[in-house]
């Protein structure tokens, strides 16, 4: 049943379309990796073409897509064309958008056993998904955040925020300045049991791998210690790595950064174990 899609649709949150792909290799395992972006990411960032190669050669298949209100278009999924999806996007829309996606994968695929994959923010939405859908057998974190309330402004700057009813980020790729409606806020403490990584991590009887760079500047590695520890589990830590695993985009070489590659052949290692 060998075939690779790029750039297909799915409907997502909200009926928003967005961007997918899936490569099922001829020697199909029955398992098939999904892959979740995490703040300003996309599907196509950096070097995750290769970390689809990378798990596509070992029997798996791959999915990766962007969130529907990341910014992106079907038409252009990287360059952040749609600032008002955006701004207006929450994480009960992402988690929809995995919904969808296991959805999407059913109406390609007959058999199949899911695994989830969730880098930074997408961590956190691995966890909660993981949680929430049966047909997500395992999860793992890459570079995840910890707690998604404590990301959020605090005192004045929350109050502003809440005044105002949008703030602004930068995107240091594009320099854009970015919307976030304060709608974000408000969904999070709408769910905030329903959305607590803790909870979560205490709590759950599927497989848990958790994973961090040693050097990530922008999620401290003090989150992955705290998910291992809520999970009774061994932290695997990628050493002298940065949030990306030394992968930079675009990425232009044709072979993994060793640091990504290792944390892939951990992370297969703790797929053979679960299929």
């Amino acid at each position: 049943m060998q075939y690779n899609i790029s750039n297909e649709t799915y409907t997502g949150a909200t009926g928003r379309v967005s961007l997918i792909d899936l490569e099922i290799p001829d020697a199909f395992n029955g398992n098939i990796i999904i892959f979740i972006h995490g703040f300003m990411g996309f599907k196509n960032w950096g070097a995750w073409h290769l970390v689809q190669e990378f798990f596509v050669q070992r029997g798996y298949g791959f999915c990766k897509f962007n969130t529907t209100h990341n910014g992106g278009t079907t038409d252009n999924g990287i360059d952040f064309p749609d600032p008002e999806a955006f701004g207006n996007n929450t994480y009960s829309k992402e988690v929809k958008d995995v919904e969808c996606v296991v959805d999407w994968i059913d109406s390609q695929v007959g058999q199949w056993k899911g695994h989830i994959i969730g880098h930074s923010k997408g961590g956190a939405i691995a966890l909660i998904s993981g949680e929430q859908i049966q047909k997500i057998n395992s999860i793992s974190t890459w570079a995840s955040i910890a707690s998604i309330g404590e990301r959020f402004p605090k005192g004045e700057l929350l109050d502003d925020w809440k005044m105002k009813g949008v703030r602004y980020v930068k995107n240091g790729r594009t320099h854009q300045e970015l919307p976030q409606k304060f709608t974000l806020y408000t969904d999070f403490k709408e769910n905030d049991s329903k959305y607590d990584l803790e909870r979560i991590c205490t709590s759950i009887r599927k497989p848990l791998f958790v994973a961090h760079g040693e050097n990530d500047t922008s999620v401290d590695i003090n989150n992955g210690e705290r998910l291992a520890k809520w999970s009774n589990q061994e932290l695997c830590v990628i050493p002298e790595t940065d949030h990306v695993f030394g992968a930079r985009h675009p990425w232009e070489k044709e072979v993994l950064p060793y640091t990504l590659l290792e944390l892939c052949e951990n992370t297969n290692d703790f797929l053979s174990k679960t299929k």
